[in-house]
């Protein structure tokens, strides 16, 4: 009689599998056209009313071809770039993690008539506090090829969730617009690339704050914010970001956010870099910007709620003609903001 071997397939390890993913980058093929009323939109949404993203002669009195869009403009492209990053790592569900840290480095301002494409990469991947920690790359690079910003992402996230966890994260996709299958069908396919080092772009604001009139120790004017869901739920349409979490309390409550909804992580940060680009004069002047995600800003029914952000200037490189400044951001007595700091382009 005659054994049968059977062969024995290994289940599939989804933490051997992201450790394989270090290092290799890909392209999402297709780009993003950067719109003048997009642009004007997002500024609405971010409450940037500086005249540069709204009026052709503001912005060529600064030297622009076209209108610029604000600094954080670019996390529009987010959902593509999440969902490609889904797709690398199998066994992961990247819409239920934390993010922790974000750091935009500007090479150049994005403006109207922009041809933009990302190109991803896992740049690291470790296990640490209870989850697993990835940061990801996102070089984002022009019609010309020239990379206008780099973006890098921290998050924390789990290859298993508890049931709880997963009963809720059915109800939010339950609640969110069918349009997301759509995208899903839709969305850009990745192309593996090997050797790439692309150009980088360069700029130097000629109109930001004069650099003798900025020192260590300088305070900027202090700016509140106030939103309320209505402003979340405009941002979430111009950003794309449909998490129910944003405008939906009981979503809310499912993921363990007991007091409800809260604000976007990337609309307070466009808040934050707002507030410094009004005081440099020029949205371009504004060169790295990095936040720490500390607290949630909450929202309820009631009403707006506030968000007070203030600034230091903690040094000034006279060589480089550039500057950092530390900011500070309170909502309800406690920072938003574990860490935050932008480096700024004086003339």
């Amino acid at each position: 009689m005659e054994s049968i071997t059977t062969d024995t397939v290994a289940p599939f390890d989804p933490i051997e599998h992201a450790t394989s993913m270090v290092g290799r980058r890909f392209r999402l093929d297709g780009y993003y056209e950067v719109g003048r009323e997009k642009v004007r939109e997002y500024a609405a949404a971010v409450q940037d009313d500086h005249a540069a993203h709204w009026e052709e002669q503001a912005a060529a009195e600064l030297g622009y071809s076209a209108l610029p869009a604000s600094p954080t403009f670019l996390s529009l492209l987010a959902a593509p770039v999440q969902h490609a990053m889904s797709g690398m790592l199998t066994g992961y569900d990247l819409r239920a993690s934390v993010q922790t840290d974000q750091v935009m480095d500007f090479h150049r301002p994005v403006q109207v008539g922009d041809r933009l494409t990302s190109n991803v990469a896992l740049k690291s991947f470790r296990q640490a506090f209870g989850g697993d920690m990835f940061v990801f790359e996102n070089i984002i690079i022009d019609q010309c090829g020239e990379a206008v910003l780099t973006g890098t992402t921290s998050v924390i996230a789990r290859s298993e969730q508890s049931d709880e966890h997963g009963e809720a994260h059915r109800l939010i996709g339950d609640i969110m617009q069918r349009g997301m299958d759509t995208f899903t069908r839709r969305a850009p396919r990745r192309i593996e690339l090997t050797a790439w080092n692309p150009p980088i772009a360069e700029y130097r604001s000629t109109r930001s704050r004069r650099a003798d009139a900025v020192q260590a120790g300088d305070e900027l004017p202090c700016r509140t914010v106030l939103l309320t869901i209505g402003d979340l739920v405009r941002y979430a349409g111009v950003a794309g970001d449909a998490n129910p979490i944003h405008w939906h309390g009981e979503a809310a409550r499912q993921v363990g956010l007991t007091r409800g909804v809260i604000a976007h992580g990337m609309l307070t940060m466009a808040y934050g870099a707002g507030f410094v680009t009004s005081w440099l004069g020029d949205p371009g002047a504004l060169k790295q910007y990095s936040v720490r995600m500390s607290n949630p800003v909450y929202l309820s029914e009631g009403g707006p709620t506030a968000i007070e952000f203030t600034g230091k200037v903690k040094s000034v490189d006279a060589e480089a003609g550039t500057a950092m400044v530390a900011i500070t951001a309170i909502h309800e007595g406690r920072k938003i903001f574990g860490r935050a700091t932008a480096l700024v382009q004086l003339t």
